[in-house]
């Protein structure tokens, strides 16, 4: 099996390419080849590609920064991800598109389900709730994975931000009052290998529509910080303090959901496969990021 996935330094797309199995080739089909913001590249670099799945990773994720650059955000979050969509339903492949906890509001009481209203508070869940509609109308074979707190080796995340403040810093101010599930990038690239398989075979479209997926079990921000922290301490990694405080305290120009939690429990009885807990998957980005950082130190000896 071969999958084509649209962007080359993003985080699924990265981890994709690390957990590739010798029955699935991933191909990573990025900028300047595809450009989400230039939609007469994608049919042509996906039909370089050959794939039997199409996995629509790569994305605007500037949250902030979106709420100046609305039509940017619209244009690759939406109108490209449509467009990626598009391009495998001529292809004849199905798609899997990864989309955002930010499409809901945070006030339900509770972990979301696939079939809770949606509510976007600022353009970047907009542009991917508009995204979700555009794949689902334009490929009648699509799976669509809505995840939260992404986290990896690779990249920008939380995860390197917490380890690289506490290599400056005694003390870390972190947000107490926003939840949410920590979800590996790893897990989420496993989870789509298994995925894969499945909805290729799918004739019928039985297993196309939204899922969520997420990592097991929940925290805050501020405890999600504590453990990367505590995690890298015991790694013999850096270490600070972790302050909480209010989301008021920390402004932001995007409002965040206070409760981004989502059920993965439709994913896991449709494919059979159910996210890792969130701490021992967290322990082992931090356990990598650790190792990395010190093979990355100059040598002392001469």
């Amino acid at each position: 099996m071969r999958l084509a996935v649209t962007g080359r330094e993003g985080q699924v797309a990265a981890s994709l390419i690390e957990r590739g199995r010798d029955d699935v080739e991933v191909v990573a089909v990025g900028r300047p080849a595809l450009d989400l913001a230039r939609p007469e590249t994608i049919f042509a670099a996906l039909e370089a590609a050959r794939p039997d799945i199409v996995v629509s990773a790569a994305a605007y994720t500037a949250v902030d920064q979106a709420e100046d650059e609305k039509d940017l955000a619209f244009a690759i979050n939406a109108a490209g991800a449509g467009k990626v969509a598009e391009a495998a339903t001529r292809l004849g492949v199905p798609v899997i598109s990864l989309s955002t906890d930010y499409v809901f509001d945070g006030s339900k009481d509770g972990a979301y389900v696939e079939t809770d209203a949606t509510a976007p508070l600022g353009v970047y869940g907009a542009s991917k709730l508009a995204g979700e509609e555009t794949v689902a109308a334009v490929n009648p074979r699509h799976l669509i994975l809505r995840t939260a707190w992404v986290y990896s080796p690779f990249g920008k995340n939380f995860v390197k931000t917490m380890l690289g403040l506490a290599a400056e810093r005694h003390e870390i101010s972190v947000v107490a009052d926003q939840w949410g599930n920590p979800t590996s990038a790893l897990d989420i690239a496993d989870a789509i290998l298994h995925a894969a398989a499945i909805l290729r075979d799918d004739k019928s479209f039985a297993a196309s529509g939204v899922y969520h997926l997420a990592g097991s079990g929940e925290t805050n921000w501020s405890g999600f910080a504590r453990h990367v922290l505590d995690a890298s301490r015991a790694f013999g990694g850096p270490h600070a303090s972790v302050r909480d405080i209010a989301t008021a305290d920390y402004p932001t120009k995007a409002k965040r959901p206070a409760n981004s939690r989502l059920s993965s429990a439709k994913f896991a009885d449709v494919f059979g496969w159910r996210s890792p807990e969130w701490r021992a998957a967290a322990e082992e980005v931090v356990r990598r990021l650790v190792v990395q950082s010190r093979g990355s130190r100059p040598s002392s000896a001469g």
